[in-house]
């Protein structure tokens, strides 16, 4: 199977993606994998801290987090199916759920983060009882990717979705590849009840519902101690902590990670006395503590 990584996003694009189409595309992943990985300049360097601080502070929605027990929820974008037969066992061993957030763009296709799902693999998600949100049809780039076709790749992926799972909905989104742009983060707020981005901070106290952080679970970024003393802050500060991965197997790609230190990170979760829960069930939790409150 040819390895490719969707990322079209024109209104105006071909969204049968001939194999000259995805042979660009996988040639555009692998700049996007070694701008990952490569050195940048200074200017390069404060160009990312604007857009980080411009996606964190533009375009908020704030809302109060104040639980009763910590939150954690366990996430994996592009939904290789790696993380749902390996890792949503590992979850359902413990008794909890995942969410997955899925490009139908890049269904059926190998990317860079493994082999991704394929169509019978949605159903089956959600008759386990997982989360399905959205990551855009295209894979688009949220900061690079103009407001209208940012749109148009989102309601194309629920569509795709009506026409697979009739009557399932994708509530939650999760930004692929980088930070939004201030307009992209208000379209989300139309479409979405939550946007997930990475931040590495805890919801806690104030969170922006349209960008809510997440700590990475990626082999790349060394082992688990970092997660465990996350989860350490977490019950600390009573908030919601959201881990977020890509594969887990035995071989994992630099964005993933393997069964063992998967489960690693799911047992100190539970023995933290948090709840483990969807990312949809953790913001219902927390949107109706703030309605009682008014």
């Amino acid at each position: 199977m040819e390895v490719f990584w969707v990322s079209t996003c024109s209104r105006n694009a071909n969204f049968a993606l001939s194999a000259e189409v995805r042979r660009d595309n996988a040639e555009e992943m692998k700049v996007v994998m070694q701008e990952a990985n490569k050195e940048f300049s200074l200017a390069e360097r404060l160009q990312g801290q604007y857009r980080r601080l411009s996606a964190r502070y533009r375009a908020r929605s704030r809302v109060e987090v104040r639980l009763r027990q910590p939150v954690i929820s366990f996430t994996f974008d592009d939904f290789p199916r790696s993380a749902l037969y390996t890792g949503g066992a590992i979850l359902q061993k413990y008794g909890a759920s995942g969410t997955y957030y899925a490009s139908l763009g890049l269904m059926g296709t190998v990317a860079p983060t493994g082999e991704i799902f394929m169509q019978q693999d949605l159903p089956a998600l959600l008759r386990m009882g997982h989360e399905l949100g959205c990551h855009t049809w295209g894979h688009c780039h949220p900061w690079t990717t103009p407001v209208e076709d940012w749109e148009v790749s989102i309601r194309r992926n629920q569509n795709s979705l009506a026409k697979i799972v009739p009557g399932a909905k994708m509530r939650s989104m999760s930004y692929p590849l980088s930070v939004p742009t201030a307009a992209n983060k208000k379209v989300c707020e139309r479409y979405f009840d939550c946007s997930r981005g990475r931040g590495d901070f805890l919801n806690a106290g104030i969170a922006d519902r349209n960008f809510l952080s997440s700590h990475f679970l990626e082999r790349k970024l060394g082992g688990p101690e970092a997660a465990l003393h996350a989860i350490e802050e977490n019950r600390r500060a009573c908030g919601w902590l959201i881990f977020s991965t890509h594969d887990i197997s035995a071989n994992p790609t630099d964005f993933g990670w393997t069964p063992e230190f998967f489960e690693t990170v799911v047992r100190a979760a539970i023995g933290s006395g948090a709840l483990v829960l969807t990312v949809i069930q953790a913001w219902d939790r927390i949107r109706a503590a703030a309605e009682y409150r008014l």
